[in-house]
């Protein structure tokens, strides 16, 4: 069952799905429509399951699943990752690697892959103040506290 981000448990499961582009304005709206329609629609065979989605800066798509009354299956799992293929395939862009970075520079997102970030602080190019998104969190209290962080407050800090 669909509900409001703001009612969902802070245990709620959390899995982020970077986009290694911007969603172009054309593509938003109905980005956004399917991303609803698959969790209106994901485990509707069972009431006690609650859902919601967060689609964030035209790049990330946020699902959070909250199986405190219910058990999340690989099978409910692997739907949400078929979901996530078929944007992948429709829109051409990749949303499945995670160990591409995502930062903010000035009012903008970007995205790199991993040797480029380490690249960018060895040049100095960015500090420790620098905000980044940990799209390897879990859950539903971490996504609130800790995706967006300076880059020395982030498990990131490593490459200082």
């Amino acid at each position: 069952m669909f509900i409001d981000y703001e009612s969902i448990s802070n245990d709620a499961k959390v899995w982020i799905y970077p986009s290694s582009r911007k969603f172009y304005p054309l593509e938003i709206e109905e980005v956004d429509e399917k991303i609803r329609s698959f969790v209106e629609n994901w485990k509707s065979d069972d009431e006690n399951f609650k859902a919601s989605y967060q689609f964030l800066y035209n790049r990330f798509i946020v699902l959070i699943a909250d199986d405190e009354n219910t058990t999340l299956t690989n099978v409910d799992v692997d739907a949400s990752v078929s979901f996530i293929l078929e944007l992948q395939n429709t829109y051409k862009l990749e949303l499945l690697d995670k160990m591409n970075v995502c930062f903010k520079q000035g009012k903008f997102v970007q995205y790199k892959e991993l040797k480029d970030f380490k690249k960018l602080l060895k040049n100095k190019a960015l500090t420790g103040k620098t905000i980044i998104f940990d799209n390897l969190i879990t859950n539903n209290e971490e996504f609130k506290n800790f995706w967006e962080v300076p880059i020395e407050e982030s498990w990131y800090n490593r490459f200082l």
